[in-house]
């Protein structure tokens, strides 16, 4: 079985190496030899199956109000097999070769093993807010990353012109993960563009309207929201099952509902028993983050960044770390886990369920509130403008539909 493993991790590593530092740059080099096409963008995506969220109202802007030939690449990274998804790296090479915007939301050894042409423009909208777990070369000396060797050897970060960040508190841990230090002004805290839609007039009222067409049995009840972080490596990754639906249902059923929103590269999840559906639904599939967080009245979460969006309501969260030992371990923190959780960290469910039941005395807004100006003072509603004005315009002026 050894000498089995190390044969099919020699093979990936031939793969790797052949595609990344010879296949892929000689198709690139081919393909820049066309001038670089002016209107044409190229979104990709790595694991998702449509758009994320920070790419959204980038694509509807770019679509609604411009004449571009606008790309979509999607890998499907840990849902298609290897060899179509190597047909999508090789799609991404052949668009990206003459395209004069570049748009991603995750660091991939593909897209930086080949160079940015001259005129070319490469933004990276990241997909989370704040610095919470580490990731990228942060995580070199952690089980939860690759081998330093590997990360050095195999990039995951380019030339970018612009990477959006949360808020100046976090540039830091940026410049340190993607390797910036040598230009760490393409780190610019200008907000993330997936946060303007909690300022949008008419958002949150549409947002329960869709909610209560998935869990009509809500209506009338607070809403807490569990959502968690993924467990492992990207690919398999596992979601926990410690949260007890039955401890929960004999506590709240009369005042609250319990909806699950499990981390999207997740796919095997632990099922609701059919007993509690009027109390508690899975709503991974159905509902997007953005919508549960408008409606919830409590998230309970883990290590997951979505607590920075969520701080912009200054509601309450939960912290149930149950394996934060483990998890520190496995992964680790840019900040003191303790010191930084703007609310309480628990490692079981009865701890959980003695806090929400004296929620009204224990919930410490303030504390809250100090988080979200710390770590979220750039998303106010305005970064997709500031996002379009500081990589795209004046250069996209011309490409502009006459009727806007």
């Amino acid at each position: 079985m050894k000498f089995k493993a190390w044969m099919q991790s020699t093979e990936d590593f031939l793969i790797r190496w052949v595609s990344r530092k010879i296949v892929f740059p000689a198709m690139y080099l081919a393909g820049s030899m066309k001038p670089l096409k002016e209107n044409k963008v190229v979104f990709l995506e790595l694991r998702l199956l449509s758009l994320s969220n920070n790419h959204k109202e980038l694509y509807e802007r770019l679509t609604r109000d411009y004449d571009l030939d606008v790309h979509c690449i999607f890998f499907k990274i840990g849902t298609a097999r290897r060899r179509e998804i190597y047909k999508r790296y090789a799609q991404y090479i052949r668009e990206a070769a003459d395209a004069k915007y570049l748009i991603f939301s995750e660091g991939n050894d593909v897209h930086a093993c080949v160079w940015k042409r001259k005129g070319q423009h490469q933004l990276n909208t990241w997909h989370a807010a704040g610095a919470f777990k580490r990731f990228g070369l942060s995580t070199a000396k952690k089980l939860f990353g690759d081998t330093a060797a590997n990360m050095k050897r195999f990039p995951s970060h380019g030339d970018y012109d612009l990477v959006t960040v949360s808020s100046p508190e976090v540039e830091w841990a940026y410049i340190e993960a993607m390797g910036k230090e040598k230009h760490p002004e393409c780190i610019k805290a200008v907000g993330l563009s997936r946060t303007d839609i909690f300022y949008k007039d008419g958002e949150k009222a549409a947002a329960f309207e869709r909610f209560y067409q998935q869990f009509p049995e809500a209506k009338g009840k607070k809403v807490i929201l569990y959502a968690p972080t993924f467990r492992g490596k990207t690919v398999g990754a596992e979601t926990p099952d410690k949260l007890s639906v039955q401890k929960f249902y004999e506590k709240f059923h009369e005042d609250y509902v319990l909806v699950f929103k499990h981390h999207p590269i997740v796919h095997k999840r632990p099922a609701v028993p059919e007993e509690y559906s009027t109390f508690a639904k899975d709503l991974s599939d159905t509902m997007t983050i953005e919508d549960l967080l408008f409606v919830s009245d409590i998230c309970i979460s883990d290590y997951s960044s979505l607590i920075y969006e969520y701080s912009l309501f200054e509601k309450p969260m939960i912290f149930f770390a149950y394996d934060l030992d483990d998890y520190f371990d496995w992964r680790g923190f840019y900040y003191n886990y303790d010191e930084l959780t703007p609310g309480p960290v628990y490692k079981t469910n009865e701890e959980i369920i003695d806090y929400i039941e004296h929620i009204d005395e224990r919930f410490d807004r303030e504390e809250v509130r100090k988080f979200k100006e710390r770590f979220m003072s750039a998303c106010d509603g305005h970064a997709t403008d500031r996002i379009m004005e500081m990589f795209f315009e004046p250069s996209l002026e011309k490409y502009k539909k006459k009727d806007k």
